[in-house]
């Protein structure tokens, strides 16, 4: 594990991203606090990329910046915070982020990740409510991205919230799809739009025959019950033929395009 050092001196040598890892080991939770209070969450955008490579949409991924500017990565503080009360409020921060780059990006498709626990969050509603009540048509913008493992753990609250969000046009994306909690049983129930294929079948396909048998039956899965599959985790020009060829319907990773705080045009 690396040291802690919180000198100024030592902030000012060390490596951003060392320095962010002690910082998380350190007391992740103070920085997503300090961060929530000082308004200092970000939105990195990565594209999602058709099968013809034209852009289906972005996914916005929560970043924090620490009291230097420095942006800490989200694998440095979420697994420490996203069961918490910190967690709804970065969902919270998260989706006005959100919203306030669909208002100004007219042609913008965006989705935003979200616990099920948050579903049912007053501030994380009433951000919701304040962005469809304006009659501003964002919603038909939004995609609520919900984790696969999150999803399952309240399956009622999400078919429940699913039910009554999907005719005002926002779309629902099941992130994970494959992992280890996905329960085929509920999934006849919640009528997602999407399904994002977890990376570990993702990575390396072309060459794994295992991982393309699983590839190959979720994406059945999905199509069987209407859903687009979007393959995570894409990295190789190789993989992402082959899952063009497969019949995966869009592509994310570092190979179609890195997270990015602005748009590309």
């Amino acid at each position: 594990m690396v040291a802690f050092d919180n000198t100024p001196k030592a902030r000012e040598v060390q490596d951003p991203l060392e320095y962010a890892v002690a910082s998380r080991d350190h007391d992740a939770p103070r920085l997503v606090r300090e961060a929530l209070s000082a308004g200092r969450c970000l939105l990195a955008f990565q594209p999602v990329a058709r099968r013809d490579g034209g852009i289906a949409f972005y996914e916005g991924l929560i970043r924090i910046k620490d009291e230097a500017g420095r942006i800490l990565p989200a694998r440095t503080f979420v697994s420490d915070v996203e069961d918490t009360e910190l967690g709804r409020d970065l969902d919270t921060a998260s989706l006005s982020l959100g919203f306030e780059m669909l208002r100004n990006n007219p042609g913008l498709r965006l989705s935003i990740n979200v616990s099920a626990r948050s579903l049912g969050d007053s501030a994380w509603r009433a951000v919701l409510n304040e962005n469809i009540d304006r009659n501003t048509f964002l919603e038909e913008r939004l995609i609520l991205e919900i984790g696969a493992g999150s999803a399952m753990m309240l399956p009622e609250v999400v078919a429940r919230f699913m039910k009554e969000l999907q005719p005002l046009g926002v779309a629902f994306a099941l992130d994970d799809f494959g992992a280890g909690l996905t329960s085929f049983r509920n999934l006849r129930s919640f009528y997602f739009d999407l399904v994002k294929i977890d990376r570990f079948f993702v990575s390396g396909v072309a060459d794994d025959p295992d991982n393309q048998v699983m590839v190959g039956a979720l994406l059945s899965i999905a199509h069987q019950f209407d859903m687009f599959a979007v393959a995570t985790g894409v990295e190789r020009r190789v993989d992402a033929e082959w899952l063009a060829a497969a019949g995966v319907d869009c592509l994310q990773g570092f190979h179609t395009g890195v997270p990015r705080f602005s748009l590309l045009r």
